[in-house]
């Protein structure tokens, strides 16, 4: 009856989010599956998906938490009103959030990777 879900938004299924929206996003869903789940990038992307899906509050039996994690996470990029910029601004602020985490977190031994200028990124 009920599906396999995790407490918070999974890592595995980043990839299959990546045809959800345009191009921008598109990036974004790469960046996030290039490293490990514990690379900041990877991280940041899961947060940002957290605080979009509101998975906090998600009750295991709840409507959304038996259809699955991954067709909430559809659902909520197909119903999402803002712009893929916006969802860039998300992951840039989930990035900032994650960052400050791990260093002020040793201890979780987070990747944190070096920030990419963006004239070496085009």
């Amino acid at each position: 009856m009920y599906t396999d879900n995790e407490i918070l938004f999974p890592h595995e299924i980043i990839p299959s989010l990546r045809e959800m929206r345009g191009p921008l996003f598109q990036n974004l869903v790469e960046r996030a599956v290039c490293g490990s789940q514990f690379d900041d990038e990877t991280l940041a992307f899961m947060l940002m998906m957290i605080r979009l899906n509101g998975c906090v509050p998600c009750e295991t039996d709840s409507f959304r938490a038996m259809r699955g994690c991954l067709a909430c996470a559809a659902q909520t990029l197909r119903r999402y009103k803002g712009s893929d910029e916006d969802l860039v601004a998300a992951f840039d602020q989930a990035l900032q959030d994650v960052r400050m985490f791990a260093e002020s977190h040793p201890q979780y031994q987070i990747c944190v990777l070096p920030l990419v200028p963006q004239s070496a990124a085009s």
